[in-house]
């Protein structure tokens, strides 16, 4: 249940910021494009909470850095609504991505650590209740701002309830697993040096699972900032209407999480990431070729349907390879998946010159084929001995 808390936090204080971006934009005085720069610097913030704060996570222990982690994020959330230039927003979205990293990737190694002792998969209902946060955060907002609250006062009270929530949560997390018993043969120096390079070595399998994320979190990125757009510019539906795709997308994609792990714990988390790429390539295709605003709203809705499942099997096959690393597997996995949703928009926006925007939607359905294909990469790997070195004959 706390780590239930921690998840929801971080989807509500990031869902209070997007609430209150135009305010902020206003506050500050700039231009939607320059917004557009600056909130490269949440990226890159979060980029780098998320590296540093993962080796912090198997050196300390989750139980010390989510709290802390926590409790930064609340801290950075006001220093947006508090801007009132280019620079001092620009740093204030730079220190809001560290927090934001730092909580996303400790909590998530902690999430590692709560389905290992429950021996069955949890992942996606923790990823579900941070899209729930989400939602709250939005109707909160939309509440606030009804009564004229400023940014700087909204963010200023989610600020206190997730420092509340950070110092609350924290007694209930689990302690430490602690490393496994030191090697008999790894007495001699030059076997216990080896040890300490052999962890800060990323194995190949994590870039992998990395690279899958990248993929899956960039088809994330393309629904959530194309779908509308698809439906308006493409259909020429109705403003109201086009807003309902990204509403199909986010609705299946909760609702999925929910389910996703009774799916992965009966038939594992191959078939989930086979089945749920595919289905979701199956899902976009239709949305992008469709002529009729029905079938692609609910094309949008297959396609979140398809990739709910996706990235908590990345996120749970890193933390579970390596159990005395996996604060840092975790954080390469999540810092490349972060990357994507960022280059989606990005990857996306420029094609759209050279091709039809429906068209372009098939660099994403490219992707989930490459995740269906690769699926086979969540099976368990047995674990890599340590190199030793040769020992005399008795």
């Amino acid at each position: 249940m706390a780590t239930f808390a921690y998840f929801a936090l971080n989807g509500f204080l990031m869902g209070m910021w997007i609430v209150h971006i135009p305010g902020v934009e206003h506050r500050a005085g700039i231009s939607h494009a320059v917004l557009g720069w600056l909130l490269l610097l949440l990226g890159a913030g979060a980029f780098v909470g998320m590296q540093v704060v993962g080796p912090l996570t198997d050196r300390f222990g989750a139980r010390t850095v989510v709290p802390l982690s926590a409790a930064l994020c609340s801290l950075t959330l006001l220093l947006p609504g508090l801007a009132a230039h280019t620079w001092t927003l620009g740093a204030a979205l730079l220190l809001l991505g560290v927090g934001n990293g730092c909580l996303d990737v400790s909590m998530n190694a902690h999430a590692v650590q709560v389905e290992r002792g429950y021996r069955r998969p949890v992942m996606s209902a923790f990823h579900a209740t941070f899209s729930i946060g989400g939602v709250l955060a939005s109707l909160v907002g939309a509440r606030t701002l009804a009564l004229n609250w400023s940014p700087a006062a909204t963010l200023g009270a989610a600020t206190l309830l997730g420092l509340a929530v950070a110092a609350l949560a924290a007694p209930a997390l689990l302690p430490s697993t602690g490393s496994p018993a030191p090697d008999p043969g790894a007495g001699t120096p030059d076997a216990a040096a080896a040890t300490p390079r052999a962890r800060r070595t990323t194995p190949r399998h994590i870039w992998i699972l990395a690279g899958l994320a990248l993929m899956i979190m960039l088809c994330e990125g393309v629904a959530n900032d194309w779908s509308a757009l698809h439906l308006r510019t493409v259909l020429d539906a109705p403003a109201a209407t086009a807003a309902l795709a990204y509403g199909a997308f986010a609705t299946t994609m909760t609702l999925g999480r929910f389910l996703a792990d009774r799916a992965a714990d009966r038939f594992g988390p191959v078939l989930i990431l086979r089945y749920g790429a595919a289905t979701a390539a199956v899902g976009l295709t239709a949305a992008a070729l469709s002529p009729w605003i029905p079938l692609a709203l609910a094309g949008w809705a297959v396609f979140g349907a398809g990739l709910s499942g996706c990235v908590p099997q990345l996120f749970s096959a890193a933390g579970h390879l390596d159990p005395d690393n996996a604060g840092a597997n975790v954080s390469r996995v999540a810092g490349l998946g972060y990357l994507g949703m960022l280059a989606g928009p990005a990857v996306i926006g420029p094609l759209t010159h050279l091709i039809p925007l429906n068209l372009t939607l098939f660099l994403p359905v490219a992707f989930c084929a490459v995740a269906t294909i690769s699926a086979g990469v969540l099976r368990p790997q047995p674990p890599s001995p340590a190199p030793r070195e040769t020992e005399p004959a008795a």
